[in-house]
């Protein structure tokens, strides 16, 4: 049987071939290689005066996926997942004002705060006409998120926690100077800048204490770095993680509001996680004690990793719940 290669120089040269061998063929190589039924889309909407860029994949009238993302990255880290659900779920994943390819509104016009920013994504939900969703929150994407659940329970038809802490006593020991941070920024500004946005930082929030260093793209860590020396960056993302002390004071009612409601949550955790106590998890299980928790040989960002097995882990909790 002629290889795939083969068959299309045969067709170069244009030898005639018949029309049960060429199904043959044909039938062989889409076996291999399955056409995508939903390319994503690239796309940006006007919300609030900001331009928000969002990518959109899959069919509409499927369960439907918010993909919020963390620090430093943008809706870019959720592409695996797009080339793997998106032939049965609508996925919409925007960049925060900011972040990625959305506006970046000027720090002294523009309130970097976790408030101001879910505010902005209740309204980008509504524009786009998403009355129900899964929200899968990772790293910064789950304060957005419990932001919008309480403001929207309605809208929220399971969670999905991957990476993200909603709870004070996830915050690890390198929290230290963040705190300090946050108790007095002038004088803690220059230390704030170098524990969470250093290059090595940049790079351990990927890799971790995951000694298999070779199974992770470096362009994901230096994208990210570049993207935190752009100019202006620094003011916008101090400014923003300044305003994380809210979100510990949040906790409490984030833990009361799960603990009433008892959302089907999924939780997904990377065991080289460096950024988060790894025994959050544990305390999302006792705050839902149905939970369905699952730790996974990956980092922080554990897509970048583990894709196949999250896209596997996401399709079983839609199709259970």
């Amino acid at each position: 049987m002629p290889t795939r290669k083969s068959w299309i120089a045969l067709r170069v040269a244009g030898l005639m071939i018949s029309p049960l061998f060429q199904s043959e063929v044909v039938g062989q190589i889409q076996e291999r290689e399955p056409i995508v039924q939903h390319l994503t889309l690239y796309r940006t909407t006007k919300i609030d005066g900001l331009s928000i860029f969002y990518r959109e994949a899959g069919p509409k009238d499927g369960p439907t996926l918010l993909l919020l993302h963390g620090l430093p990255s943008s809706s870019r880290m959720f592409e695996p997942l797009f080339s793997r659900l998106s032939d049965r779920y609508h996925l919409i994943a925007p960049d925060y004002p900011g972040f990625g390819h959305s506006d970046w509104p000027d720090p002294k016009k523009f309130a970097y705060t976790f408030d101001h920013i879910a505010e902005i994504m209740n309204h980008f939900t509504e524009a786009l006409g998403l009355s129900r969703y899964t929200l899968y929150m990772q790293d910064y994407g789950v304060p957005m998120g419990f932001r919008m659940a309480l403001a929207h329970p309605d809208r929220v038809e399971s969670l999905i926690v991957q990476d993200g802490v909603a709870h004070n006593e996830g915050l690890g020991a390198n929290w230290k100077t963040r705190r300090e941070f946050w108790k007095d920024r002038a004088a803690n500004e220059a230390a704030l800048r170098t524990n969470l946005f250093s290059f090595q930082t940049t790079k351990m929030r990927h890799v971790g204490d995951d000694a298999n260093v070779e199974l992770y793209d470096p362009d994901l860590w230096t994208d990210e770095f570049a993207f935190l020396n752009a100019p202006g960056q620094a003011v916008i993302q101090s400014d923003l993680f300044y305003d994380y002390r809210t979100n510990v004071d949040a906790y409490p009612k984030w833990q009361a509001w799960m603990q009433k409601t008892q959302p089907k949550l999924l939780v997904i955790w990377g065991k080289h996680d460096l950024s988060f106590d790894a025994e959050e998890l544990e305390r999302y299980r006792k705050d839902v004690p149905t939970a369905d928790v699952h730790v996974l040989d990956a980092g922080h960002f554990a897509l970048d990793t583990k894709a196949d097995e999250i896209a596997a882990l996401v399709r079983a909790f839609i199709k259970k719940k």
